[in-house]
This record gives C-alpha cells, sequence and structure tokens, in this order.
C-alpha cells in the first residue's frame, strides 16, 4: 500500500538550503543556480534523500531528473568504482539529457563516471567504458539486458534503481525487458519510479518491484492565461480537412497534432501535404535515426507541424510550442491535460484546439470537470480563411554529413556560416551536433545558398557533403 503525500502548491519557500544535501552538492547546486525547488523536487526529494522507495507523477520538464539525480548522487562513493545506481530510460534522448544532467550536478567531485549505455551505437566502446570503472549507468533496457546478458555490466555494488518514464517505457512494450533488469539487482536497493500518467502497468510494476513505496501526485496545473483552450464541433469524416482550415486561421508556427491512430496520422499527413504544409510525423516504427531527423526539424522550427500518436510523442519537450491540436479527442482525460502542457511553456502563450464529433462530448464533459472549468464551444464557420498565403515554416535544417566523430562542435558550423560563408548570426538557428551528422536550421531565404556556400567551403580544414531536409 502507498502512502499519498499531498501535492506541494506553494515552492516559493522551498530553497535546496532546507534539504540533508553535502555541502559539495550543496555549492554546486549554487554554482548552476538552482535556488529553489519545482513542486515535484519539493515533494519528492525528501522522500527520496529519506531512503524511501517512490512513485511520483510528473510530466517531462518538470524538474524530476534533478530530483532523482540529487538522491543517487548524495548516496554515492565516489571512491569505489563500482555501478552504484542505474537509470532506465525509454528512449536515447531521454538517456542523453539525464546523463547531461547528472553530469552537470556531478561536479562537486572530480571523478564520478556518467556513462551512457544505449542502442544505436556500437557494444564495443560501451563495453570498454564498464571495463575502466563506472559510478553511474543510464540506459534504454534492451541494451542494458545485452550487457547483463554479456557479463559486462555489474550491479552487485547497486544501491539505487531509477525507472524514469515507467509509463512511455511500458507503451513501447519495454516490461518484460524491466522485469528482466530489475530482477538482477540487489533486493536491498532503493527504487524510484517516475511517471507521467499512472495506467495499471505502473501499479503492477510497483507491486512486483518497490517496497512499500510513498506515493507523489503533482496534477499538472495550467495558467488559463497563457493556454487558450477551444473546442470545435465538427463531423467524424470531416476532421482532417477541419485542421487545415485551424492551421491557415491561427497561423501558429509550430504546431502538434494530436491523433489516437497511426492510420490517422498517415491519413493526416497526406491531407497536409496536399494543402502545401510542411509535415512531419513520429511514429513507434520509425528508426531511432529517423525519429532524430524529425524531432531537430521540428525543433528548429522549419517543419511546421508535427503528427503523432500518444505513444509516439512521450517524453517531447519543444520549446516555442504555438499550437496544440487533438485531431481526436482521447478518452482519458489525464493524457488529454498532458498533451495541451506542451504549449504554453514559460513566458510563451499557447492555443489548445480540439477536434470533437457529436459522440465525442462525453469525452469533452470529463476533460472539463478534472480541469476544473468550462469548455468553450466554437464552430468552424467562425474561422476566418481569406488569408491564402501558404503556411511556410521560417526556417530549414541543412544536414552536414559528419559530427561527433569528426569531432565537430556548434562553434565549428557557426563560424563556417557566418566567417568565410558571410551569414550574419541572425540567419543561423538551432545547431544540433550527433555522432555521425550535423544538424543547422538557417533562415528559409538563404537556404540554397548556405547549401552552395557550405559546400564549397571547409568545416574544421575538411571539405564537407551539405544536403537541405525538406519533406
Amino acid at each position: 500500500m502507498t502512502d499519498m503525500i499531498p501535492p506541494v502548491a506553494d515552492t516559493a519557500a522551498h530553497s535546496f538550503n532546507e534539504l540533508p544535501l553535502p555541502p559539495g552538492i550543496q555549492a554546486t547546486l549554487q554554482q548552476l543556480e538552482y535556488l529553489t525547488m519545482t513542486p515535484i523536487q519539493a515533494a519528492s526529494l525528501p522522500i527520496a534523500l529519506a531512503g524511501h522507495d517512490l512513485i511520483a507523477q510528473a510530466k517531462t520538464g518538470s524538474g524530476k531528473t534533478a530530483a532523482f539525480a540529487l538522491t543517487l548522487l548524495t548516496k554515492l562513493n565516489p571512491r569505489r568504482f563500482a555501478v552504484q545506481a542505474m537509470v532506465l530510460c525509454p528512449t536515447r534522448e531521454l538517456a542523453d539529457q539525464v546523463t547531461q544532467e547528472i553530469r552537470r550536478l556531478a561536479r562537486f567531485a572530480d571523478n564520478i563516471k556518467v556513462i551512457a549505455l544505449c542502442g544505436g551505437t556500437t557494444m564495443r566502446p560501451q563495453m570498454a567504458s564498464l571495463e575502466h570503472g563506472a559510478h553511474i549507468v543510464v540506459g534504454t533496457p534492451g541494451r542494458i539486458m545485452d550487457h547483463l546478458e554479456r557479463g559486462s555490466l555489474n550491479l552487485e555494488a547497486l544501491n539505487t534503481l531509477v525507472l524514469d518514464e515507467a509509463d512511455r517505457m511500458l507503451d513501447m512494450g519495454f516490461y518484460d525487458d524491466i522485469a528482466y533488469v530489475a530482477k538482477r539487482c540487489p533486493a536491498q536497493r532503493q527504487t524510484l519510479l517516475f511517471s507521467a500518467t499512472y495506467p495499471e502497468g505502473i501499479a503492477r510494476l510497483a507491486r512486483q518491484f518497490l517496497r512499500n513505496p510513498q506515493e507523489v501526485k503533482l496534477l499538472e496545473q495550467h495558467e488559463a492565461s497563457k493556454i487558450r483552450q477551444r473546442f470545435y464541433e465538427v463531423k467524424h469524416e470531416e476532421r482532417l480537412q477541419a485542421v487545415g482550415l485551424l492551421l491557415k486561421h491561427y497561423r501558429p508556427v509550430s504546431t502538434l497534432a494530436f491523433c489516437n491512430t497511426k492510420q490517422q496520422c498517415r491519413d493526416l499527413l497526406e491531407v497536409l501535404h496536399a494543402q502545401g504544409v510542411h509535415a512531419l510525423t513520429l511514429n513507434g516504427d520509425m528508426e531511432q535515426r529517423e525519429r532524430d531527423q524529425v524531432l531537430i526539424q521540428f525543433a528548429n522550427r522549419s517543419c511546421s507541424v508535427l503528427v503523432a500518436t500518444d505513444v509516439a510523442a512521450r517524453g517531447l519537450d519543444i520549446a516555442q510550442l504555438e499550437a496544440v491540436i487533438n485531431v481526436d479527442v482521447t478518452p482519458d482525460p489525464e493524457i488529454h491535460i498532458h498533451r495541451i502542457g506542451r504549449t504554453g511553456r514559460a513566458d510563451e502563450e499557447g492555443w489548445a484546439l480540439s477536434l470533437c464529433s457529436a459522440s465525442d462530448k462525453r469525452r469533452v464533459a470529463a476533460i472539463a470537470q478534472m480541469m476544473g472549468s468550462e469548455p468553450e464551444w466554437h464552430a468552424l464557420s467562425e474561422l476566418e480563411n481569406d488569408n491564402d498565403e501558404p503556411l511556410v515554416p521560417p526556417m530549414v535544417t541543412l544536414q552536414i554529413l559528419g559530427g561527433r566523430k569528426e569531432k565537430i562542435r556548434p562553434g565549428d558550423v557557426l563560424g563556417a556560416l557566418t566567417g568565410e560563408a558571410g551569414f550574419t548570426r541572425e540567419q543561423v538557428g538551432k545547431i544540433t551536433v550527433t555522432d555521425q551528422s550535423t544538424y543547422v536550421a538557417v533562415a528559409r531565404d538563404i537556404a540554397r545558398e548556405a547549401v552552395r556556400k557550405l559546400s564549397a567551403g571547409k568545416v574544421k580544414g575538411k571539405a564537407v557533403k551539405v544536403r537541405a531536409l525538406e519533406d
């Protein structure tokens, strides 16, 4: 049985100084300007630092990584070169983010070694890193299993197991893999489980692998002024065309469109392409490299609409997302709240637009009840669509063949574009370096010339192959 901990509403008074953290960690937090805790940190850290098992319900972007990172770092003995903590993540992107955050927080000690173990890269370098000794491993369930089966990962010294975005790992069919890994961890350990939603599989995991866990549940609170929510009643067969009408009227730069099925995603993509909209889709069947490319283009603002199912979009945290369109109303009100919470972040405002057929009215009522607000209904006929200008994303993403393996850094690409090529810093957007490729967003009006100049010039003293990614 779990103990319910009331949500923490007021974070103003909750400083990291109140926590029993070692002086070195406190100094690092000061350095990183982590002064006050987020609600999930304030609710979960006292429990986790006291050594209890924990189930914490919190969304991406809520500060949960620091919550579990501080717990495992506090218990760590840097002088013992053995794996003392392990974090399981659903995807390589999340594992990379978590690894970076733990490394930042681990600055207080010189030699804390954090290794990412994910699929999509070769085993050999990972095995070599493990041989040299590691304190913390972060990885995807399948790759962690591979290492356990080969005997390259020893968990005898493990004292903390973290399951991050556990609901998403279950959505992706990882239950048996998680069970396999958890059974190979010492029984006397602390287990921390973080999840945005609470499906039945989570309760099953908790019963099997957590000991008397305490539970922290923070319902997402959206500021009404930031997310403007509207519901449009449409006939079921008209909803795909209706997405185009909403885009034409509201003209958001970046939109995340949610469908309940993969087939609906494919159909919507076809409709949007026919209307001349730059749209891409995410689905669970994609290879990691393709998924990375789609996410980079969307985050770069070089794709107007990303069409996805809830499963494919889990863990997605995009800055400056102007609109979320629910092409289908989800039967779970909590998932609806999670969907629309991706817009209106930080100081931005955002639209949450939902298309509903008459049979969806019951679902909308359940959402309104959970959010404690009356739904605002509108008719599609109200939309002004006299602007026939196509919705074109402001940027184009260029792919340069060559990445981390060639020691390319973002500064090298920025230097090539603003130096010899003669572009201004304002014309260059986000630069992302992966193992084999580098992606750079450039203003649409210079894209063609940027490809030509980069291809003719050099990056880091070498000629490179460059192409523009366009859907």
